[in-house]
């Protein structure tokens, strides 16, 4: 039993990474019905700003109080990575918005190769490792086993990955709920020609859109370079095809559907790993998605596709 909590806590902790990426994949595709292949090494990209500017801050100025440290590096990295969403939707997506739908998708796999070969090139292929910042944590119960005692620990590293993911998640639902941009983004889903009529700032509203889906990939890049210590110009394709992945599980659109699917992902990854084999993790992960697909198309929480007349 011990061990099944610990395994739980785990997955909830991965999943938390895995939602805030496909939050990220829902937001874009639900305005425009494009898939943004390239979100996932944006990921990787805050991942690589996070660990250079804390190694700048640490190692060059001598900052050592760590709080005010990782507020810096979160700051800096979702700063760097909104310039690179943005810039990636007006020179890159904008200009094919209106041709055939294949035009974006090929242009987002470009651009994602673009961003990992580059990081390869700048950084190298070795991962870049970065020593544990936060340790310690609380013992929830311990148990006996025939092979000795167990404990069930939540780190204090995993407390600040599902608290961020959980502040985060509601703060996004109430700004799409509540404010004139959510309205904005809402109307954009629905009609975009209607919307502009109506005095919606089409542009804009979209450009923000990969604004907000770019800085949660940093916040999650920099929760993954804290949780697991390394990085590499590799992550991103990996991380965001389970981010993908859990965006399609929970309905693609649907910004609790991606939350959930991520936390899904999360635990039937590390539920896995635990019970059989790791080698596998991703073949059950995959196959849950297809099993979920072909008795409910549009998702866990998507809305089904109406035909339009």
């Amino acid at each position: 039993m011990e061990y099944l909590i610990q395994q739980l806590i785990n997955g909830l902790t991965l999943g938390s990474i895995y939602g805030l990426i496909a939050i990220g994949y829902t937001m874009v595709y639900g305005i425009i019905g494009m898939i943004n292949f390239a979100h996932g090494d944006v990921f990787m990209v805050g991942s690589f700003i996070a660990l250079a500017v804390f190694l700048i801050l640490t190692s060059i100025f001598g900052f050592a109080f760590l709080p005010l440290v990782l507020l810096i590096v979160l700051i800096v990295s979702m700063l760097f990575t909104s310039a690179w969403g943005w810039t990636v939707e007006r020179l890159a997506y904008r200009p094919l918005r209106g041709s055939f739908r294949l035009a974006p998708l090929i242009t987002a796999i470009g651009m994602s190769i673009v961003l990992q070969n580059f990081v390869q090139v700048t950084q190298g292929a070795r991962v870049k490792p970065l020593p544990p910042q936060i340790s310690g944590g609380i013992t929830l119960m311990e148990g006996s086993t025939e092979a000795g005692t167990i404990a069930v620990q939540l780190s204090y590293m995993q407390m600040i990955i599902i608290g961020v993911t959980f502040l985060l998640m509601v703060g996004f639902s109430l700004l799409i709920a509540k404010t004139p941009l959510g309205r904005a983004q809402r109307s954009c889903e629905q009609d975009q020609k209607m919307a502009a009529l109506l005095g919606v700032n089409v542009d804009r509203t979209i450009s923000l859109t990969f604004v907000m889906g770019a800085a949660l990939a940093a916040v999650a890049g920099m929760m993954f370079l804290l949780l697991y210590g390394v990085v590499d110009f590799y992550i991103g394709f990996l991380a965001g095809v389970k981010a993908f992945t859990a965006a399609v599980l929970g309905g693609i659109g649907s910004l609790p559907g991606a939350m959930l699917g991520g936390l899904l992902i999360g635990l039937i990854e590390t539920l896995w790993s635990g019970y059989f084999t790791v080698e596998y993790k991703d073949v059950a992960a995959f196959s849950i998605l297809a099993i979920v697909l072909i008795f409910m198309p549009s998702g866990l929480l998507g809305k089904p596709e109406v035909e339009k007349v």
